[in-house]
């Protein structure tokens, strides 16, 4: 069981402390045409919108980060804290330990506010067989969904994380029909971890019964990056050089969000850091925003630190939606935008 709260407590201190970002920010690569003459007064912008059926006060969930050890409780309670008073969306991290009766309280203490969203999360690996480890079932989901009284239920792919760990879980054969077996008993949202998802995968999830997909594209953290120095700290030569090889693996998130053109909502993530990419990202076709890294420091200090952050980046969401001449979100859904740099390379070279 301390292998499994170990992993989780690395992964926090290794995010806070190393590079685990690629250098080059995708999300600057769009930019939106200024609007000189705004016929609207900034004081009746209304960000507020209804994601996945529910009405949050802007379009924008804080992404899965974690739970499974101590130490996450105090940072999960943080945000719980801070996302019921801002009126935003709130996605815990992983659930295996809890599927595994590790921690369990790290998760739950979020019961304890009225978050307008919340979104549970288990692996997809862990969806089917492993060596030595059994697949959860549809019931073992729904009692982690029913521990954080969750709306949906995200699976997450990290089969580039759980390449580079030293204890991943490495057969894939059989998620696309684990996932939607589930989707049959439980609302589901598909969710990348950080190296995207590409407009063959999103239509190989259309129509099987999952309720929306989170791109998680690359240009966030680095979980290949963060495996790498588990590996180093481990002495694992290979497991660190597959980290280092494929550091920045992935499809960005802004050519990934391009990409879509799924019937299904959309969660943009992977880099967002500000409120001007959450307006980014509207603009390009995704229902909401969700970031983890921009929100991470400011959790394991208090919730008042939380709040500060999300009302700064409502705050940015606002100005943009000003600067374009857009009084709701539906109209920043409308407004144009341009592609440029690395993203436009992406884009044509498809």
């Amino acid at each position: 069981m301390a292998r499994i709260e170990g992993r989780k407590a690395d992964h926090i201190n290794i995010t806070l402390n190393e590079n685990v970002t690629p250098g080059y920010r995708y999300w600057d690569d769009i930019r939106f045409i200024h609007e000189a003459l705004p016929e609207i007064d900034y004081d009746d912008i209304d960000t507020s919108d209804m994601v996945l059926d529910k009405r949050l006060e802007f379009p924008f969930i804080v992404n899965a980060i974690t739970g499974g050890f101590d130490g996450a409780t105090r940072i999960n309670e943080n945000i719980a804290k801070a996302c019921a008073e801002v009126g935003v969306g709130m996605g815990v991290g992983s659930q295996r330990a809890a599927a595994e009766g590790i921690s369990k309280e790290s998760y739950s203490v979020i019961n304890d506010y009225d978050i307008p969203l919340v979104i549970g999360n288990v692996g997809a690996p862990q969806l089917v067989e492993q060596k030595k480890k059994h697949a959860l079932e549809a019931d073992d989901v729904m009692g982690l969904m029913e521990l954080i009284s969750a709306d949906y239920m995200a699976i997450h792919l990290n089969f580039l994380q759980e390449s580079v760990q030293p204890e991943g879980d490495m057969n894939g054969k059989g998620c696309l029909e684990a996932i939607r077996d589930l989707a049959k008993e439980i609302p589901i949202i598909v969710k990348e971890t950080g190296a995207g998802i590409s407009h063959d995968t999103a239509e190989r999830l259309n129509g099987i019964g999952v309720r929306a997909i989170d791109i998680g594209g690359m240009g966030g953290t680095s979980f290949s990056a963060i495996e790498m120095y588990r590996a180093i700290e481990k002495n694992d030569r290979t497991k660190s050089r597959l980290g280092r090889t494929f550091f920045d693996w992935g499809i960005p998130a802004t050519v990934s969000l391009l990409m879509m053109d799924s019937k299904l909502p959309i969660i943009s993530s992977g880099g967002i850091m500000n409120g001007l990419d959450v307006a980014r990202s509207i603009a390009m076709g995704a229902s909401c925003a969700g970031a983890s890294f921009a929100v991470l420091k400011a959790a394991t200090e208090s919730y008042e630190a939380v709040k500060e952050t999300l009302l700064t980046i409502k705050e940015e969401l606002r100005t943009a939606m000003m600067l374009t001449g857009c009084s709701n979100i539906k109209e920043l859904s409308e407004t144009g935008f341009v592609t440029v740099g690395r993203t436009k390379e992406w884009m044509e070279g498809l």
